[in-house]
Order: C-alpha cells, then structure tokens, then sequence
C-alpha cells in the first residue's frame, strides 16, 4: 500500500509539475497582450512569481523522494499552453477566453494540490505537506481573485470595444 501511495505520489508531483510549467507558459503569452487591463496584467505577474516558486516546491518535494521532474511531460504542457495561447490571441474576446480558461485551470490546480496533500501521509512524506499547503493557498486565492474579477473584466472589454467602435 505504501508503494502504490508513494507511486501514485511521485506521479502527481510530477504531473503537477508539468501543469505549472503549463500555467507559467499560459501567464508568460498572455501578459504580453493585458495592456489594456493593467489591474489584470499586476495579478497575472504576481501570479507569475508565484508559480515559479511553485515549481520550486514541487522540484524539492520530487527531490526528497529522490525522484526528478518529467522532462517529457513538461515539453509537452509546455507546447499545448503555447498552442492554447496563440489560439485564444486571434479572438477578438481574447481576454475573455483567457479569463474563462483562467478560472477553469485555477479550480484544477487546486484539486491537483488537494489530491496530493490527501496523498502525503499514505505515501509517507509528510514534510512535503506543508510546501503543498503553500501552493494550494496561493492557487486558492488566484482562482477566487479571478472568479471575484469576470464580470468586472467582462465590463472593462465592452468599455474598450466601444471605444473601438
């Protein structure tokens, strides 16, 4: 039982890892068209800070299982935010796409963080626990900023497209 817990552990940091990679390559692309919604492109950029320290955590949870991260799932996370990136930058309700995709991708990464500090006392590795614990606030947090922001956003991009009018 401790195998399979510790197992199914080391491949969920692992693919949580790669969903980080996804979500800083998501935030990279889009904060490089939110000019026109500065309170948008701060939280994005934070975000961003936060991520990256995200993977840290990650990296030192897979290192104290004396496991690595996936190069593979990593690349291939890393294409598809790319490719969801570039498809949501030629609608016109880009920011949007990005604001539902957003909301979307927050709620999975909380249940992501949830299901591995679940698996921590299983898999015997409960100083990772707290790392996690860090994660999942911050991810909790960004999801509920977002989610308190769509209609306000929504409000803001039928602003600038009468004013494009």
């Amino acid at each position: 039982m401790a195998n399979a817990a510790r197992d199914t552990f080391v491949v969920g940091l692992r693919n949580a890892h790669a969903m980080e990679v996804q979500a800083r390559e998501l935030m990279e692309r889009q904060s490089e068209r939110l000019d026109e919604y500065p309170e948008v492109k701060a939280k994005v950029a934070a975000h961003l800070q936060e991520t990256n320290e995200q993977l840290k955590r990650l990296e030192r949870c897979l290192e104290a299982c004396g496991e690595s991260t996936s190069s593979l799932k990593d690349t291939a996370q890393s294409v598809m935010a790319n490719i969801q990136a570039m498809a949501h930058s030629a609608a016109n309700d880009e920011i949007l796409k990005n604001t539902f995709a957003n909301n979307a991708f927050e709620n999975f990464e909380i249940a992501a963080y949830k299901s591995l500090i679940a698996l921590c006392g299983a898999a015997g590795v409960t100083g990772a626990k707290a790392e996690l614990e860090a994660s999942l606030g911050e991810e909790q947090r960004m999801a509920a900023w977002i989610d308190s922001n769509v209609e306000k956003v929504t409000m803001e991009f039928l602003a600038h497209q009468r004013q494009a009018a």
